[in-house]
């Protein structure tokens, strides 16, 4: 397959020794970056590509460092050309396909003008010696992204420098979709389980399904951090794929969702992250427990049909939990705790009177629970 020896190994650059020097200002940062979580594409200037890194990916990091330290030729740039191949070398414009942080701040400590725009005052100013040792970079050049995604999905899907979920999906479906490598393929080559995978490519197909449909769209969830893990673990459980009418593999074809769910996969992107334009606060405020609640509610009519008529995520889950299962769980907590309290009354009580109290209204109310629980028990045919 083409693009499959993506390593340095793979193309005999074992060491910074076979890199070239490329003039920085011949070098820009990648649009197609899976860590852009802010959705910019191609068209968006450099200088906006290095404010989303300034402000997402904690360059004064990297820029403290550099500064300090100057730039480590051991770590060379991975780049591919930007459009054709020039005459002229010094003419010759290359994308940034590994290392936009690194760009990032080497930009920031030579030009002063964008960093009074991205008001990135708190790294040092270096002098005219250091600045000119930044004047070229060691970059490894590729031809082309596909002969690099190995490498890149391995860095940072498996590897040392791992991405968020979010941006491991977006390279993954990237991969999938832009070079027809097959799923089982990139997590052989990244290292990486071929569930792992499938998990994170579902989840985003998804996702971009439900925007593709005005389904859903990012801007519009109500907290600023995108819990992607969400959306990737419940699609992945049996009881909300029968909510969407999905299936394990169905859902990895381009069309995940059945037409007639479509609604149904509304309301669950909106229960995940809510909708700001609507004023609808997401039920899911943590994967746990408030994932695993929802999964069960919407498994049964009863519970969904609550939820949907505006009930909390609480009590839902207690109505799709049943008096008999909810009736055991407190019975079984009721008598874990007392446990506990007995465990540590010597050190714990200082003979306060509404502890007092408290345990007192306890035995009443467990007298009267056992009183009806022996009726129940007398009534029971033998």
């Amino acid at each position: 397959m083409a693009g499959g020896d993506g390593g340095h190994g793979g193309n005999g650059r074992s060491s910074s020794a076979n890199a070239e020097l490329v003039p920085v200002g011949n070098l820009l940062l990648d649009a197609d970056n899976p860590r852009l979580s802010s959705g910019q594409n191609g068209a968006v200037q450099q200088d906006e590509l290095a404010r989303i890194l300034w402000n997402e990916m904690a360059v004064d990091e990297v820029a403290l460092s550099i500064a300090a330290n100057g730039y480590f030729p051991e770590e060379p740039l991975i780049v591919i050309p930007s459009g054709p191949n020039q005459k002229d070398e010094k003419k010759q414009k290359y994308i940034v396909v590994e290392g936009n942080r690194r760009l990032a701040a080497i930009r920031i400590l030579r030009e002063p003008a964008l960093r009074a725009k991205l008001k990135a005052t708190d790294i040092p100013t270096i002098n005219e010696e250091s600045r000119s040792k930044l004047d070229k970079v060691p970059v490894f050049v590729y031809p082309d992204r596909e002969s690099v995604w190995a490498y890149c999905g391995f860095r940072h899907i498996n590897g040392t420098k791992p991405w968020d979920s979010f941006s491991k999906a977006k390279y993954v479906t990237s991969v999938h979709q832009s070079f027809r490598v097959p799923l089982a393929v990139i997590a052989e080559r990244i290292g990486d389980r071929h569930a792992t995978v499938k998990r994170l490519y579902r989840g985003y197909r998804i996702l971009q399904y439900a925007e593709e449909h005005k389904l859903f769209a990012m801007e519009d969830r109500v907290r600023n951090r995108f819990y992607f893990s969400h959306l990737y673990t419940a699609v992945d459980q049996p009881e909300f794929q029968v909510f969407l009418g999905i299936t394990a593999e169905g859902s990895l074809k381009p069309d995940p969702v059945p037409k007639p769910k479509r609604v149904e996969l509304k309301e669950l992107l909106t229960w995940l992250y809510g909708r700001k334009s609507a004023d609808l606060e997401p039920v899911v405020r943590s994967q746990n427990p408030d994932l695993g609640r929802l999964r069960e509610v919407v498994s049964k009519p009863s519970s969904l049909a609550a939820l949907r008529a505006g009930y909390s995520l609480d009590r839902a889950f207690e109505i799709s939990v049943g008096d008999k299962r909810r009736f055991r769980t407190a019975l079984t907590s009721a008598k874990e705790e007392l446990q506990q309290a007995k465990a540590t009354v010597t050190t714990g009580y200082t003979g306060d009177e509404d502890l007092f109290e408290t345990m007192e209204e306890i035995m009443a109310y467990a007298s009267t629970v056992k009183d009806e629980m022996a009726a129940k028990r007398r009534k029971r045919p033998v």
